[in-house]
């Protein structure tokens, strides 16, 4: 499965009040509702976490760890830099069950695949998107949308070159652009069929990284949706 240059994936959270139960989201900041995401690289025949700004190289094959404390369904969606949107999660070949259960992690792709660095260096921006209820169900409440289909219009994204942190190389080796990660979203970016849907705003969430685990946190507990970006740095 390639991942282009610019991988964007929604996230709309109906957050809840438990608590993530892994090590790593007890050693970063605690919130009334939480989503833990690690960004794996494939290493030979085994996958490792790595820092969520770490940058990397045409051809590494990346996927997701995902644990929230609160349950719902992911929907990912990809702007690649031609300006095509293409609905990647949930698809026939990275997974059809997009369920999230609360305090049980689940893979992205959900299959055995991986997504693959491709295209001209710059970043990913990624958005994670899960609802309460499943898009397509009957049962959806009047005040959420179902997701409707990708835009047709192209749309380039701006292309941003990545950068390596001097004092990050100089303690520990690794090229790493702070500006990478999770981190909140402008309307103004979103394609049409997503900038309708009623959200937090960013200033209402809480962002923290690790070097092999990022958190996105509500202070308090809210039914209502939440949109941000994951940004993916590559040369």
């Amino acid at each position: 499965m390639r991942l282009c240059s610019v991988l964007v994936v929604l996230l709309l959270i109906s957050f809840s009040a438990h608590a993530l139960v892994s090590p790593q989201s007890q050693s970063l900041s605690h919130g009334a509702s939480r989503l833990e995401i690690v960004l794996e690289k494939k290493a030979k025949e085994s996958w490792q976490a790595v820092d969520p700004g770490k940058v990397f190289l045409q051809n590494d094959l990346l996927r997701f760890r995902v644990t929230a404390n609160f349950s719902g369904y992911l929907y990912v969606l990809n702007h690649g830099t031609s300006g095509d949107y293409t609905l990647l999660f949930p698809g026939a070949e990275t997974g059809q069950e997009n369920r999230i259960e609360a305090n049980r992690g689940i893979n992205v792709p959900a299959t055995e695949g991986s997504f693959r660095i491709t295209g001209p260096p710059g970043h990913e921006v990624v958005y994670w998107l899960v609802s309460p209820v499943e898009l397509s169900s009957e049962k959806i409440q009047s005040e959420y949308i179902p997701l409707p289909p990708p835009p047709k219009e192209r749309k380039t994204p701006p292309k941003l070159i990545p950068r390596c942190d001097d004092k990050i190389f100089r303690a520990r080796g690794d090229c790493i652009d702070t500006s990478a990660g999770p981190q909140g979203v402008a309307d103004d970016s979103l394609p049409d069929n997503l900038a309708a849907i009623p959200a937090l705003s960013s200033r209402e969430l809480l962002f923290e990284r690790g070097q092999s685990a990022s958190v996105v946190s509500a202070a308090e507990a809210s039914s209502r949706p939440v949109i941000f970006e994951f940004r993916i740095a590559h040369r």
